[in-house]
């Protein structure tokens, strides 16, 4: 007997006792009160009954007594018995009484019982059918992936841009998948395990379908999340079941999204905090991916974007044993995406690819996809017949700074405020040479708190900056205060965003790159070390690189000569460009935004200057 068998015949079990149980109690204890039948005679004379019912072997009647909890009338039955002198007793004590015919057992027996029963097997059979096959109660250890067929994944490597490298890597998985004898007959064995790590958004899970798509088998796809319940044993239940079915479908991959919801370093001792569901899910995955036979076909993949706090065993070879980079893309991965995501879309002529790339250093797959829909978005409200290049800017000005706020309504005084503290930022961008080119500038407020912005565009992608160029790039966040200071003689709130940025910047340059003469080649960073590798819990503090007061006493003052510096340096630019500056201003005011071009037309700058990496918008 198996044990879908069992379940239905313990079911039927347990509705039956169920059933007796509800009619013993509602249908006879509960309405009518067993009684003696000399009680019922004396209960007749005393005149307290209203009415009997003769049945075939017993008497029900109603009492004229009321319950005093709830008001209710009071019912009794009784046997019947042969006694002549029932029918003028209950006359002479003018009870109403009738002859009630009972049907025959059988019945009964439909109506009391198997029509209840009835009932509740088709309400039964109905959910069973609407949650459809499999999903019973029996279904809660069942693996919740979804199984997408060989010719069900549409996605192929061409449709995936930006991520080159990666799609070499996996090349290989595809390779094997399709032909795995030219790697057996050496005695090789493709990775048991394929980690795609990545910030959110660039890729991961499409490149996953990619390699099935590519590789025409079946894709398994489940979240880590999908194996945690509430009951103990179903995550460990749920991972045997995922391995059952993968290696019934092999060849096939097997892909679990958001690994490090599952996979978190385990607690290193009783007072760590563990979770020992996850933790034995965990184990039961580390067990499967152990025993199964790569020789089947099966491929484990799985993605994540804090590889950080995976558990040490999952990295280990035999495992997760390669791990792949999906990265943001740089400039010609862009334009790749852009391309993908554009060829939907109808262009105006005017739209270059090429600057949209270069204008949107940082973003990644998802950021570029979402920035061609908004551009379609706008163009389609401006009732325009084909989407622009203005439609791209505005759209990319949306995801850096924030949608427009022009029901914000400023005084007089705070636009001109605004006004000068952003030509301070936009002013020294052009004039300092480790600075990004200024593309726009603009007094109307954004976002959730940006009274204007300054939008900076590199000229190329940039993986290295020198001790210069972070100097300048702090002069430029705190020109925005400098410029206040200048014209206003004091300062606003309005910088508390560049003051945050510029002073990481700076402790960064003190504590991590050894960028100045009191420390030296030092690295002064204190990063926690994992429990894991620590061993046992030693309080909030454990794996914390020791630093004395007095160091962190030094880095500080550091830090603020560094601010200081480039404050007042920035400061003296500014004066000296007092003219430009209060003359931008009044522009600035007049129409709201001016153009980077018109910028250093003013100014008379050379936009061919070297610029920085990376790009960013100063708010205030």
């Amino acid at each position: 007997m198996d044990q879908k068998t069992r379940f239905s015949i313990g079911y039927f079990l347990f509705i039956l006792l169920f059933m007796s149980a509800i009619h013993s109690i509602f249908f006879q204890g509960a309405q009518f009160k067993r009684i003696p039948y000399n009680e019922f005679r004396q209960l007749v004379n005393q005149g307290r009954v209203e009415r009997v019912d003769i049945l075939n072997d017993r008497l029900r009647g109603t009492l004229k007594d009321k319950d005093l909890r709830d008001g209710r009338k009071k019912f009794f039955e009784t046997a019947k018995v042969e006694d002549t002198d029932l029918i003028p007793m209950m006359e002479k004590a003018k009870v109403r009484y009738q002859g009630v015919f009972a049907p025959p057992w059988v019945v009964q027996f439909i109506t009391s019982w198997l029509l209840p029963l009835g009932i509740l097997f088709a309400i039964y059979a109905v959910v069973l059918k609407r949650m459809g096959p499999g999903q019973g109660v029996m279904a809660f250890t069942k693996s919740k992936a979804k199984i997408y067929a060989e010719q069900e994944v549409d996605v192929r490597f061409e449709d995936v841009a930006g991520v080159d490298e990666a799609k070499e890597e996996l090349a290989e998985v595809v390779d094997y998948l399709r032909r795995p004898e030219r790697y057996q007959r050496l005695g090789g064995k493709i990775p048991r395990g394929v980690l795609l790590v990545g910030p959110p958004g660039c890729g991961k899970t499409l490149m996953a379908k990619a390699v099935a798509g590519e590789a025409e088998v079946n894709f398994f796809s489940i979240s880590g999340s999908e194996f945690v319940e509430m009951f103990v044993g179903l995550g460990a239940a749920r991972v045997r079941d995922l391995f059952e079915q993968a290696v019934e479908k092999a060849p096939c991959i097997v892909f679990i999204d958001e690994l490090d919801a599952l996979g978190k370093t385990r607690s290193a001792g009783p007072m760590a905090g563990g979770h020992d569901e996850r933790e034995q899910t965990l184990n039961q995955l580390l067990v499967e991916m152990d025993g199964f036979d790569t020789k089947k076909g099966v491929i484990i993949m799985a993605a994540t974007n804090r590889p950080e706090i995976l558990d040490a065993a999952l990295l280990r070879p035999g495992r997760f044993d390669r791990q792949v980079l999906v990265d943001r893309p740089d400039l010609i991965g862009r334009k790749h995406i852009l391309k993908v995501h554009t060829k939907d879309l109808i262009l105006s002529p005017d739209v270059n690819i090429d600057r949209i790339g270069e204008m949107s250093p940082g973003l990644t797959g998802a950021d570029l996809a979402n920035l061609a829909n908004e551009a379609a978005l706008l163009a389609a409200r401006h009732d325009r017949e084909a989407v622009v290049m203005a439609d791209f800017e505005e759209s990319f000005e949306r995801v850096a700074a924030g949608l427009e706020k022009k029901s914000r309504v400023m005084t007089v005084e705070e636009r001109r405020r605004v006004a000068f503290h952003e030509l301070g930022h936009a002013i020294s961008a052009e004039l300092v040479e480790g600075a990004d080119p200024v593309q726009k500038v603009s007094i109307i407020p954004r976002g959730l708190g940006a009274l204007g912005y300054t939008l900076q565009r590199p000229t190329e992608d940039r993986f290295l900056l020198s001790k210069s160029e972070l100097e300048d790039r702090i002069a430029v966040l705190l020109a925005g205060r400098a410029a206040e200071a200048l014209v206003f003689g004091e300062v606003s709130t309005g910088a508390q965003n560049d003051l945050q940025r510029a002073t990481d910047m700076a402790r960064s340059m003190v504590t991590e790159y050894g960028m100045t003469d009191r420390f030296g080649p030092r690295s002064l960073r204190s990063e926690p070390k994992s429990l894991f590798l620590v061993g046992g819990f030693q309080g909030p503090a454990a794996g914390m690189e020791p630093i004395s007061e007095a160091t962190q006493r030094e880095v500080d003052e550091e830090v603020g000569k560094i601010l200081e510096a480039e404050a007042g340096r920035v400061k003296d630019l500014l004066a000296r460009r007092r003219n430009d500056l209060d003359s931008l201003a009044d522009e600035l005011l007049e129409k709201e935004t001016i153009s980077g071009d018109d910028l250093r037309s003013a100014l008379g700058t050379d936009l061919g200057d070297s610029r920085a990496a990376a790009n960013y918008s100063k708010k205030i």
